[in-house]
């Protein structure tokens, strides 16, 4: 079925960071987030990743070296992790939008010559925290490759946070409002990690693509482990600073 066809290309990895354009997809998400969708206004992400978590532990592989590799994770440690997180987040207060939730370069497009940019492919779109977004769309950065060297730096964040929350006016933008997006963002980034994670345990059983969901199951839950130490601090200093301030 063809709904409408698009002169544009497919963006990559790369172009996303170039500032120009990441302005711009700031801008499209800030308009995108506003947009009222009838039906339940309830946050999916951990609806989901709960029903992910309980999928993804109950499963068995015909595969032998399969269900080796899949019998090395400890799902009592990840479900702490997934508990620890959801109540750190529900401290930060995130709005909840109608959210892209799959944000990569592949569902970006753009017309060179007119400069316009298109937010395509909506099948995981769903009323869902702000922070999810963008921190899902900045884990992006890493490419089909996942190279998380690649992840937005605190300068390119901002620039791209101003860009989302003032778009015609990014200068305007507070430090204590872009502090604030900042830590969400980086918080709910976290929660991107396993969502992905325990979505590519299930696809390692169920789907026909040949691709390795096992492998990036520890891809993105050890880039989570990597990163909750330093994510953590920062979310909790910003909150303890924010009661006592």
């Amino acid at each position: 079925m063809v709904q409408s066809f698009i002169t544009a290309r497919t963006l990559t990895p790369l172009d996303m960071r170039r500032p120009k354009l990441a302005a711009e997809i700031a801008k499209q998400l800030s308009i995108f987030h506003q947009v009222e969708i009838p039906g339940s206004k309830e946050p999916q992400l951990w609806n989901d990743i709960f029903k992910f978590f309980q999928k993804a532990s109950a499963l068995a592989f015909d595969d032998g070296e399969k269900q080796r590799k899949y019998e090395t994770i400890s799902f009592e440690e990840v479900h702490t992790e997934v508990i620890e997180l959801k109540e750190l987040t529900g401290r930060l207060d995130a709005p909840v939008v109608f959210a892209h939730n799959d944000l990569l370069s592949g569902n970006l497009m753009l017309n060179d010559e007119e400069e316009k940019l298109y937010l395509i492919d909506f099948e995981y779109g769903s009323y869902n925290y702000r922070g999810f977004d963008i921190g899902n769309h900045f884990n992006e950065y890493a490419g089909y490759d996942c190279d998380y060297s690649l992840y937005p730096t605190k300068d390119e964040q901002y620039h791209f946070l101003r860009h989302y929350l003032e778009p015609e006016n990014p200068e305007e933008v507070s430090e204590e409002d872009l502090e604030a997006l900042y830590i969400e963002t980086n918080t709910y980034m976290l929660a991107s990690h396993l969502y992905w994670a325990l979505w590519a345990l299930i696809q390692a059983k169920m789907s026909p693509i040949d691709f390795d969901y096992l492998s990036y199951f520890f891809l993105r839950y050890n880039e989570y482990k990597k990163q909750k130490e330093n994510c953590f601090l920062l979310a909790q200093s910003y909150l303890s600073k924010s009661r006592t301030g």
